[in-house]
């Protein structure tokens, strides 16, 4: 995935944020909801998560280095890692314990109508920054739900912006609902209630944001598609026999490692193998640009299951 692509969509959500959160926090100082406090440390927290978000994509650029060979790819799972950890605390604890409280001392709401007109123009700012998420994000979608998507993507950026503007929106119209519902029966019951199905909400996105976010942290292997590509690419070549076994792994967002043994005739001359090596690995370049670094290991295939070896090959077994 584009770090383009991910970046415009973070700086769209981040801008209008911004903006959301100041007009919040006033509507909630004029009218004393516990939905706007809540929707106003919501709009905070994203506008936190989104410059951690382009801290990562920035720092994941440095070039790679003695202690970090690989490069700083991953560096970017680590800050969205970071924005699931504010998505819980800041936004979602803090959005239960303020409606809780609410709950249980409610009172009406004062200057109605501000709230409710701020919420109005949040909905239509936040519509508009997830419609800038989803068109960012559906050339990489291709094909799939966006489940999967949000499932499977390496880049973190998109699908938690994705993430973080749907639960922004759904956020705002419980408080539209909270509000509204205040106003008409003057009871601030629903008030509480509605910033405490906020906080529920924001805790709900922080957990999946994590879950996803760990599971890169902790190493994924290249898609199936792209596996299957790389091993067309490798049995291309005429000169190799199989694949022993091969093994992929995530260094960041746009770049994967690829490990394999290969199966070569034992007639082979050294020049031979590196000639075959250096042509495999081009072709798997030019099948996935992605496969940026790759380790092609020569052997000679033994069946483990054969009851005896071939002379050619009992120097060089391969149990593997």
């Amino acid at each position: 995935m584009s770090a383009s692509g991910g970046s415009k969509a973070v700086v769209a959500a981040l801008l209008a944020n911004i903006g959301i959160a100041i007009t919040k926090f006033i509507a909630w100082a004029f009218s004393g909801s516990a939905a706007m406090l809540a929707e106003g440390v919501h709009s905070l927290a994203d506008s936190g998560n989104q410059v951690l978000l382009l801290i990562g994509g920035k720092r994941a650029q440095q070039a790679p280095d003695r202690e970090h060979p690989f490069g700083h790819g991953r560096v970017r799972y680590v800050y969205a890692f970071v924005v699931a950890i504010v998505l819980f605390t800041i936004g979602g604890v803090f959005s239960v314990y303020e409606g809780i409280a609410k709950i249980r001392e409610p009172h009406p709401l004062e200057v109605w109508w501000l709230p409710l007109g701020v919420l109005v123009v949040a909905i239509v700012l936040e519509s508009l920054s997830l419609r800038t998420a989803v068109r960012e994000s559906r050339p990489h979608k291709g094909d799939s739900s966006w489940f999967e998507f949000i499932r499977r993507s390496k880049a973190p950026e998109l699908p938690v912006v994705l993430l973080e503007d749907l639960g922004a929106l759904v956020g705002l119209v419980f408080a539209f609902f909270g509000v509204g519902l205040t106003v008409l029966t003057g009871n601030g019951l629903f008030d509480g209630i509605a910033t405490v199905a906020i906080g529920m909400l924001l805790i709900a996105i922080a957990c999946l944001v994590g879950v996803e976010v760990k599971s890169l942290l902790v190493g994924e292997g290249a898609s199936d598609e792209d596996v299957t590509r790389v091993e067309a690419a490798i049995l291309e070549g005429s000169d190799i026999d199989r694949i022993i076994h091969m093994k992929t792994l995530y260094v960041g967002p746009d770049e994967f490692m690829i490990g394999a043994k290969i199966s070569l005739s034992p007639q082979c001359t050294m020049h031979e193998v590196s000639v075959i090596v250096n042509l495999a690995e081009r072709r798997i370049r030019e099948a996935v640009p992605a496969a940026t670094y790759i380790y092609l290991e020569p052997d000679i295939y033994f069946d483990p299951d054969a009851k005896q070896p071939t002379t050619s090959s009992i120097v060089t077994l391969s149990y593997d």
